[in-house]
């Protein structure tokens, strides 16, 4: 008896008892890779969001007081730590001064190079180098003694011709009285007459010889001609010096007072001399090299008659009292020269004004305590101040602290000059700067609830309330 056995079909999902067949495949490998790409697009949304969030204006995170609507928005640069901390001034009006700078040498008022006016010995030298004397004071002696024979000479020729002039007067009185007896001949009258005029002239130019004895005596000793500082010494004691020498003795400067040439563009020239020929007294203040400090205060005496056509100068002199000293010859200094002071200008320090694209700006604060970007017009500048011709009003507050934090629009807190950005107590994590404050927006706005997100309807999130 046949009997037809047959073996039933292996499939993969069926499992036969004592039939060791192939392994059915695992799904794990498809888990890893959902797994794997799941992952991808939540790297990639949290670097989508990142970017995005990058690119938007910064805002206070929820339960901090909100960015918000109403009146209680936070707005601006780094809202979410609080108002910007700034310091203000008020536009006024005030006075401003109109300068122009030059540079200038100081020159001595007088310079006196000593000579001797006679030939001599030089006997004696009164003075140190650098000595300050007066004038009329003795600096050198040259020898006397040459100058005081001659003297002697002419003073006893002067005594020998003043007796031949005597005796002749008498001879001239008794030929006088011959003549009216006719005892003489009126001849003889007239020839002594004429013998007495001879001894009169002659008399006359003993005289003269005296004085310059005495004169050339005189110049022996030497004074200072003028007032002021003495110079290194030319000559020494012993030497044989002459009228004719060209080099000198001594070099004299007079320091008091002193003045100073300097040099301004040729535009600026017409305001100086509209003021010269009103009479006007133009100060002129004097500073070293790097105008750090100021050296002395003095007037402006007179400017030069024509413009130095090589570099489109003027030349001007000012003069100073140097009572300090403070000023030497052919020292460099810078010059101010005040020419006019405009008042009523509208004034800022300078360090208010900006400069951007926009043009020269400042930042202005509002009554909200909001920033706006304000272009002006920028007139005359000093040290510390501008005069600003449009853009502003009086009263506007202008920030002179603080503006490298400041955009359009952004809240600020004013702070004194001096202040620590954030005092001790302050949190920046309550939110807005208004005068009735979000703190109290932030901690309703932790929740996230509809009453807390920030842009409550009376203000109370962070920002700027009222």
């Amino acid at each position: 008896m046949t009997t037809n056995t047959k073996t039933p079909e292996l499939r993969p999902d069926v499992h036969v008892p004592g039939h060791h067949g192939p392994t059915p495949p695992s799904g794990k490998p498809k888990k890893r890779a959902l797994i794997w790409v799941v992952f991808l697009l939540i790297i990639a949304g949290v670097a989508g969001y990142a970017v995005w969030r990058a690119g938007q204006p910064a805002a206070t995170p929820t339960g901090q007081g909100g960015g918000g609507g109403g009146q209680g928005g936070g707005g601006g640069r780094g809202a979410g730590l609080g108002p910007v901390p700034v310091v203000v001034t008020k536009v006024a009006r005030s006075s401003i001064p109109v300068y122009l700078n030059g540079l200038g040498n100081v020159s001595a008022y007088y310079t006196v190079t000593v000579k001797s006016r006679v030939d001599g010995q030089l006997m004696k030298v009164l003075f140190n180098e650098g000595d300050f004397v007066k004038e009329g004071q003795t600096l050198i002696e040259i020898d006397p003694r040459p100058y005081q024979v001659q003297l002697e000479l002419a003073e006893a020729t002067l005594a020998r011709d003043q007796a031949l002039l005597a005796n002749a007067k008498v001879d001239q009185e008794r030929y006088k009285q011959l003549v009216k007896t006719d005892a003489i001949p009126s001849q003889q009258l007239d020839t002594q007459n004429a013998l007495v005029s001879q001894y009169e002239a002659v008399t006359k130019l003993d005289q003269a010889n005296i004085d310059n004895a005495k004169l050339q005596l005189t110049y022996a000793k030497i004074p200072a001609p003028i007032t002021g500082v003495l110079g290194l010494r030319l000559v020494d004691p012993g030497n044989i010096v002459h009228a004719s020498d060209s080099n000198g003795m001594v070099t004299i400067t007079q320091l008091q007072p002193i003045s100073v040439l300097f040099t301004i563009p040729e535009d600026s020239l017409p305001p100086v001399t509209q003021k010269l020929r009103a009479g006007a007294h133009l100060p002129v203040d004097a500073y070293n090299r790097d105008n750090s400090k100021k050296l002395a205060s003095g007037m402006l005496m007179t400017l030069d008659n024509q413009i130095d056509a090589t570099t489109g100068t003027s030349k001007l002199k000012a003069t100073f009292d140097n009572k300090d000293n403070a000023l030497f010859p052919q020292q460099f200094v810078n010059i101010r020269l005040l020419v006019d002071t405009l008042t009523n200008q509208l004034v800022v320090p300078n360090v208010a004004v900006q400069n951007g694209q926009q043009g020269t700006f400042l930042y202005v604060v509002d009554a909200d305590s909001r920033v706006h970007l304000q272009t002006v017009q920028v007139g005359i500048t000093t040290a510390t101040d501008a005069d600003i011709l449009s853009g502003i009003k009086d009263g506007d507050r202008v920030v002179v602290d603080g503006t490298d934090r400041l955009i359009e629009g952004a809240v600020v807190r004013v702070r004194k000059a001096g202040e620590m950005d954030n005092p001790p107590g302050y949190d920046p994590g309550a939110g807005g700067g208004g005068r009735k404050g979000g703190g109290r927006g932030g901690k309703k706005g932790g929740d996230g609830k509809s009453k807390g997100d920030g842009s409550s309807k009376k203000g109370q999130g962070g920002g700027a309330g009222q």
